[in-house]
This record gives C-alpha cells, structure tokens and sequence, in this order.
C-alpha cells in the first residue's frame, strides 16, 4: 500500500484496521470479567490462572516486532488478512476449549494473529498518513479505538458471561472476525512485498519469548517451588541466559528485531521503561482488581463490566483529545508524570479496599483516578517512544514500545498475582477466615502496583524529554 492512496480511501481503510484493532483490544479485557468463571469451571489455581492472560500477551509482545518484518516479507495486507484469520480461528477454539491445556494453547495462538494485526496496522497507518496533522489524527483515532475497545470489552464479558456462559466471550469474536475478513478483502488495497528481502530474526524473537515466559512460568509457580529453591533459580538463571543471548544476536545479524542503537536514544529507553513500569502496575489492577469485586465483594459479572466504566471512559476519551492538547501546551514530560501520579494514587486507594467495601466509597474513587491518569499518560509515553527517532524508524519505535507494555504487563501480573497468593497463604495459616485471607493478598498487590507507577513517574519527570519535537527525516536528536 503507498500513500498515494485517494483520501477517502485512506480513511476507508483506517476504519478498517481500526476494526480489526477493536476485536483483538476487546479480548484482551473482555476475559477479566470471566475469570472468576473460567477458574471454577476449568479448575484453574489462583495463580494459574494468570496463564489465560498471559499466554495472550506473551506471544504477543514476543510476536509484535517479527510481525512488522513479516509485513516487509509478505506484504501489510496479505500479514494482516492472516493475523485475522488466526485470532478468529484461535478465538473459536478457546470459546470451545473443555480444558486449561487447549484453553492456554489457544490464547497462545490468538496472541501470535494479534500481534500481526497489531504491528501491520502501526506500520500501515504510518505508510497512510505521511502529513504531521493527518499522521496525528490517525493516531489518536488509533488510541481512541485501544482504549475505547477496553471499554466495550469490559461492558460486553459482563453482559455475555452474565446472560450465557464465559465460553461466549470467545464466540462473539466468530462473526466479528469473519466481517473484517471480507472488509479488508474488498476496502485494502493490494501492496507489493520489498523487492529485496529481508532475512528475518527468527532467532531473536524465540529467545526473547522464551525467556520472558520462563521467567514468567518460574514466577507463577515460585510459591509452590519456593522461591530459593534450586529449580526457581535455575529457571531464573536460563531465563537470563536467553535474555542476554537475544542481546548478542541483535547485535550480530543484519536485520535486527530491536536494533540496539536505538535503545540508546533518551527518550526512546526512557520511554520503554517507564512503559514495563507502568504496564506492570495496570495490567495487575485490571486481573486482580476483577478477582476483588467478583471473590471479596460478591458481584456478578455484570456489576462487573458496570464497576469498571469510571476507569474505561475516561481512558477512552482522555487519550483521543485533551492527552494531545496538554502534550502541545506543556510539552511530553510534565503530562506523562502526571498521568502515572494520578494513576498511582487510584491503586494506592484500592490498597486500603476493606471486606465489606462499597462501590461509592471504596471503588469508585480509585477507578476515576485510574481512568483519569491513564488517559493522559497513554499519548505522552507513545510520543515519547517516537519523539527522537527518524521517519523511517518511528514504526520500529512504536512496535518496541508496545513490546514492552505486553511483557511489562505479562511479568507484572505474574509477580504481583504470584505475592498475593503467598500473602493470602500465609494469613490463611495464621488463621485469617477465606475472605480476608484473599484481601490482604490484593491489597498487597494493589500496594505495590502504586509504588511501581509512582516510581515510573518519577523516572519519566527525571529523563524523559519536556519539549515536544517532530522526528528527524535522517538524523537522530539522541
């Protein structure tokens, strides 16, 4: 696809990746709601039920810059036609699953189609939209639809585990799937693959999924193991082998999944780690914070999917309109600090949840203030990712900042789930009843997930840059 394409075609087709965007954001919020469920049917464990989320977001962010090569390979639309087709035909075996084993298999797989959605649409949006204003817009109706998507997802898992069954959550991505198949078919242009091929860093990609999901197994079962016990440390210590063996392979092959240079541009690293930070702290609020409402305070999957709306709208709307604005006034680093601050403050106050909490008093504050931070942080730490790179890399930096949010999300719900079974453990066999036993195991996490965001908004009100730039054609501003 070049970006001679008519204009309204071009927003005929940002209409259509959109779409497919929507159905795989949808699914990753629509399963928090059905957790409780999926756990009491399938016999998942507190902590092994991480694994419904994270084997999503693994191969996703482990998948997600492999993606955008593949797209240089295959084509953007034909990557994209594929990654449809995967996530329709993974989602359709996980609403059929009868088993934890096909259940993870198949979330597994609809990570791997979503991360070729996800990277194809990133890198056909910036091959679309080429004018400062119109490449803006683009992105924040993108932002828009992420974020809104998590919105609907969380409306629509309350609604279909409430009316019908958790399986159901997973079936409605069928004819969802199937409408944006034959959307994308009939709306995108046919593009041309690269004349000259690129070799792909198959290497790369296995060793970084590999070790971030050994560190994520290892941590997910460290309780039962022990956490100094011989086989925990030795899975950490592969894990840190691979880490380091995709490190050296970037830096030998000549088509790098994440050339390094890149890591060493300010407001790129900055970025990619207060982005781990703060996916670790959000993801961990949206899986246990569910558990919370469902296990400690007896609500339905309904209330729910209606608990989280103060959270999600402002999220949604934030980041399509006033998140640009005071990024143009203040610049990237005073919206993003405070945003994380703001966030961090909503976890803090779900830190302090009692037993018998009310929504009014003990859930509503710290959703508003979750939404409300989120929102205007969302923006800025994608801005930031981009800000310092050229034209021809800001699609590479864009995936690497979407990387770290999967695998800062994956490994920070892994931890923190991980501390909050061991809390809930050891009060239980101090005697606390079930109940409170499992609150001070969410408090925990929840407490920990504030100091993880404040830390990220100190580190990005210490590096990230104040003024806003437009990205360099050739050179670098590192």
């Amino acid at each position: 696809m070049t970006h001679n394409t008519d204009e309204s075609k071009r927003w005929i087709a940002l209409t259509v990746l959109c779409l497919g965007v929507l159905m795989i954001v949808l699914d990753t919020t629509i399963v928090n709601v059905a957790l409780p469920s999926i756990r009491s049917d399938l016999g998942f464990s507190e902590t092994s039920l991480v694994w419904v989320v994270n084997a999503y977001m693994l191969t996703f962010g482990g998948f997600l810059l492999l993606g955008g090569r593949l797209g240089d390979l295959f084509g953007q639309r034909k990557l994209f036609l594929l990654g449809i087709a995967l996530f329709t035909l993974a989602s359709t075996a996980c609403g059929l699953a009868n088993s934890q084993v096909l259940l993870v298999t198949a979330r597994a797989v609809q990570g791997f189609g979503g991360a070729l959605v996800s990277a194809v649409s990133l890198s056909l949006i910036m091959r679309l939209f080429t004018s400062p204003g119109d490449r803006a817009k683009a992105m924040g109706i993108y932002g828009f639809v992420a974020a809104g998507g998590g919105t609907i997802g969380v409306l629509l898992g309350g609604l279909l585990t409430s009316a019908f069954n958790w399986h159901w959550i997973f079936l409605v991505n069928l004819p969802i799937g199937l409408a944006v198949y034959a959307a994308c078919v009939a709306l995108l242009p046919a593009d041309k693959p690269l004349a000259v091929r690129v070799k792909l860093d198959v290497a790369g990609a296995i060793a970084v999924t590999a070790s971030l999901m050994l560190a994520v197994y290892t941590v997910v079962h460290a309780n039962e193991a022990g956490w100094l016990s011989v086989q925990t440390l030795a899975q950490l210590a592969i894990s840190l082998l691979l880490a380091i063996a995709f490190l050296v392979i970037e830096s030998r092959v000549s088509h790098p999944l994440m050339p390094l240079h890149i890591m060493a541009l300010r407001n790129v690293a900055a970025a990619n780690v207060v982005g781990v930070m703060w996916a670790a702290s959000l993801f961990a609020w949206s899986f246990i914070s569910a558990l919370y409402l469902q296990r400690v305070l007896n609500y339905s999957a309904m209330q729910v999917g209606l608990a989280f709306l103060p959270a999600s709208i402002p999220m949604a709307v934030l980041s399509l309109g006033l998140s640009a604005k005071l990024v143009m006034r203040f610049g990237i680093r005073i919206p993003l600090s405070l945003g994380l601050l703001v966030a961090a403050a909503g976890l803090a106050l779900f830190a302090r949840a009692p037993v018998d909490g009310g929504f009014m008093a003990d859930v509503l504050p710290g959703m508003l203030l979750i939404g409300l931070g989120a929102g205007v942080a969302f923006n800025p730490v994608l801005l930031a990712a981009m800000s310092d790179v050229a034209v021809e890399e800001s699609g590479l930096a864009s995936g690497i900042v979407n990387t770290s949010f999967m695998m800062g999300g994956a490994l920070g719900l892994a931890i923190l789930a991980s501390l909050a079974a061991s809390c809930t453990a050891g009060l239980a066999a101090a005697g606390a009843d079930a109940v409170t036993a499992l609150n001070g195991g969410y408090r925990l996490a929840f407490l920990l997930g504030a100091l993880t965001a404040a830390m990220a908004a100190a580190l990005a009100g210490s590096f990230v840059r104040t003024r806003m730039q437009s990205p360099p054609h050739h050179e670098s501003n590192g």
